[in-house]
């Protein structure tokens, strides 16, 4: 019995946290800045996609699987951005209207830079996996 507390107490310290999983999360925001105005929206985005991340820790995901999702989800919170920049009346739009409608039919925005298809794939899977966590937060929400 010892014996196996001993395993539980070491799993759960092992267990990544945020900090350790994106330690610069804080950062991200300020990574995408193209113009000053564009922090208050990158931070409102970081903060939508916090919980998810903190839900794919929790999910026992691979290091690499969770790995690629959080890339994703940088890469997502880029392009948001850059639509802002590409749209200026966008910035007076909630970022969390902005998130959903970037992610709306399971699937993310093209990304700009001559990605490949299959990296367009995976990022895609990331905005559908991330669409489905927002969807089921809001009907939470409304219990």
């Amino acid at each position: 019995m010892a014996k196996k507390l001993q395993q539980e107490s070491t799993t759960i310290l092992a267990a990544p946290t945020l900090a350790s999983y994106c330690p610069d999360l804080a950062t991200w925001a300020a990574s995408w800045c193209g113009e000053e105005r564009d922090v208050i929206p990158g931070a409102q985005i970081v903060a939508m996609f916090t919980p998810f991340l903190l839900d794919l820790l929790a999910q026992g995901l691979s290091r690499k699987t969770r790995n690629l999702h959080r890339d994703n989800l940088w890469l997502l919170g880029g392009e948001i951005i850059r639509d802002i920049n590409d749209t200026p009346k966008l910035i007076k739009r909630p970022a969390a209207e902005l998130v959903r409608e970037a992610i709306a039919n399971d699937e993310g925005p093209l990304i700009h830079g001559g990605f490949s298809e299959q990296e367009q794939r995976s990022f895609d899977s990331t905005c559908k996996k991330l669409n489905r966590f927002l969807a089921t937060q809001a009907h939470t929400n409304l219990k």
